[in-house]
């Protein structure tokens, strides 16, 4: 059984920074996600299973940092100069194929982390 314990969420002033993360019993590829209030969820980052190709939303390229340590079968979230908008729970998912901003690729999820911005 596939497990994964995500941290680090909480409450942040706008422009402030939050660092999630995601715990997993193996190493995958693995996606961040988020879910705003009366919103589908969205892909916001994903990270080869190697650490070496990532992949961004527009929304967040420039102000997010996907990253792995594989000694540790963790995947980081770095977000900086966060917004209001990017207020959401947010998702780790882990894949057994290649990274996708697909949410259909991944195989197994978090139970999500709240991340809120206050203005």
């Amino acid at each position: 059984q596939v497990q994964l314990v995500e941290s680090g969420g909480g409450l942040v002033q706008a422009g402030g920074s939050l660092r999630l993360s995601c715990a997993a019993s193996g190493r995958y590829a693995m996606g961040w996600f988020r879910q705003a209030p009366g919103k589908e969820r969205e892909f916001v980052a994903a990270v080869s299973r190697t650490g070496y190709s990532t992949y961004y939303a527009d929304s967040v390229k420039g102000r997010c940092t996907i990253a792995r340590d594989n000694a540790k079968n963790t995947v980081y979230l770095q977000m900086n100069s966060l917004k209001p908008e990017d207020t959401a729970v947010y998702y780790c998912a882990a894949s057994w194929g290649p990274a996708s901003v697909k949410e259909s690729a991944y195989d197994y999820w978090g139970q999500g982390t709240q991340v809120t911005v206050s203005p």
